[in-house]
């Protein structure tokens, strides 16, 4: 049975889709970007707080589905700058044990929505 996720504490879809799909005990994340969902307006100043606002996005996805990163099982990271790559890196582990990390790939990417710099998207089973 699917279960649709959404919860106004990250933003709202931009498309023809929604914040996440729960299956059973799995969470499909959509690929979130640094949209601050209290005013609606992109977080760019720097990599480091562009990816900060995408993972407490997600974490208040997960939140919404009772879940936590502990539960995320795989990560897709999509930059728009490969050099940025340790930054993002840097910010992304800060949310997660080393021990408990998921799978994930990082691929550098043309163009992504809003013209922003990163977005990602998880996978998580409770």
């Amino acid at each position: 049975m699917k279960k649709i996720i959404n919860t106004p504490h990250a933003p709202a879809p931009i498309g023809p889709y929604n914040q996440a799909v729960l299956s059973g005990n799995t969470l499909y994340t959509s690929g979130q970007i640094a949209i601050d969902p209290e005013t609606g307006t992109l977080v760019l100043e720097d990599i480091k707080s562009e990816t900060t606002q995408v993972m407490n996005n997600l974490k208040a996805v997960l939140k919404a589905a009772n879940m936590t990163f502990n539960d995320v099982i795989k990560s897709s990271i999509f930059i728009s700058n490969m050099d940025d790559f340790a930054l993002i890196n840097d910010v992304y582990g800060s949310y997660f044990d080393d021990a408990n990390a998921p799978a994930r790939e990082t691929v550098q990417v043309a163009r992504l929505p809003k013209n922003v710099n990163v977005e990602i998207s998880m996978i998580a089973v409770k």
